[in-house]
């Protein structure tokens, strides 16, 4: 019976080390970039990778600091001109495993995302957002944290979001399809005044306010190149909130580093890190349980007599 027991809290350390070691597997990427310079020194950062995994209320404050959306979505005293549109788009398919797969059901996508974040002048790159729980949507989640963050700072001139969106709020513009939001994006840039930014929301759930048949990637990029005929300053969030959880453990966003890492060069990035904390785990973990398992096998191999002889009388 203590064998046993021995074996089964063996086993349990060991599951403890490999889920301490393994990141969650629930995880969705989010991408952050823009071709134009804006904001403070934040804002200067170029394909900057945040491996860490995030909550949305942590994506919030990343977006605002490393990205530089502080000075986007926050009054404050900012030297250098706004963008005119901080475009947030919501996917609800792409899962961070599917960035390390040798196939995507959207490559439109993918090369979208690849392409914007190596050759923007503010690219970020979130590898793993931790999915919703389905009681509070993403898109929910992101505006109502730039709303508290920024408190009364809050400093953009118009919220406005497609119907496909799950927001809660006061003074927000709701566009009822495609069309609605660039009539939106002309208009504002007939009669802007100041230098405030325009915060837009699109979610993408297949339903009547973009266009079914298309895929996120021909929706996502359609959008773009509308803003860049359109003349306006932009600046990008992509998230991805999709509703199924990831049934494989995600892979390091292993095409953001193998552009941009000089083979002569040995660095140990995210990936090295994380193979390191899963190996040395793997490997403690054993050493222990090789060690209590024999050390079981001697207890269990000692043979103590049950009686002993009484002592010869003198």
């Amino acid at each position: 019976m203590k064998g046993n027991r021995a074996v089964i809290i063996a086993v349990l350390f060991l599951a403890a080390q490999m889920a301490h070691v393994m990141p969650s597997p629930t995880t969705a990427p989010a991408f952050l970039w823009s071709p134009h310079k804006f904001g403070s020194s934040p804002s200067d950062v170029k394909e900057f990778v945040d491996y860490r995994t995030l909550s949305p209320a942590d994506l919030v404050k990343s977006v605002l600091s490393e990205g530089g959306w502080s000075d986007l979505v926050c009054s404050g005293k900012n030297l250098q001109p706004n963008v005119d549109v901080a475009l947030v788009y919501v996917g609800r398919k792409l899962q961070s495993s599917d960035l390390s797969k040798a196939e995507h059901t959207d490559p439109i996508l993918l090369s979208l995302l690849k392409n914007s974040f190596s050759s923007s002048n503010t690219s970020v790159a979130f590898p793993y957002v931790a999915v919703s729980d389905g009681k509070n949507a993403l898109e929910n989640s992101l505006i109502s944290g730039f709303v508290e963050n920024c408190g009364s700072r809050l400093g953009v001139d118009h919220i406005a979001y497609m119907e496909s969106c799950s927001i809660e709020g006061e003074n927000l513009k709701k566009l009822r399809g495609v069309q609605s939001l660039e009539d939106f994006v002309g208009s504002r840039m007939e009669t802007r005044i100041g230098e405030k930014t325009d915060l837009i929301v699109v979610c993408d759930e297949g339903s009547q306010d973009l266009d079914q048949g298309q895929s996120e990637g021909k929706t996502l990029s359609s959008l773009v190149n509308f803003l860049e005929k359109s003349g306006a300053t932009y600046t990008v969030l992509y998230a991805s909130d999709p509703s199924r959880s990831v049934q494989y453990p995600h892979l390091v966003m292993r095409f953001l580093a193998e552009d941009n890492v000089s083979t002569n060069v040995t660095l140990c990035d995210g990936v090295c890190q994380l193979k390191s904390s899963l190996l040395e785990g793997l490997f403690v973990a054993i050493t222990l349980l090789i060690i209590l398992i024999s050390g079981l096998c001697c207890m269990m191999g000692i043979d103590t007599p049950t009686r002993f002889e009484a002592p010869p009388e003198s």
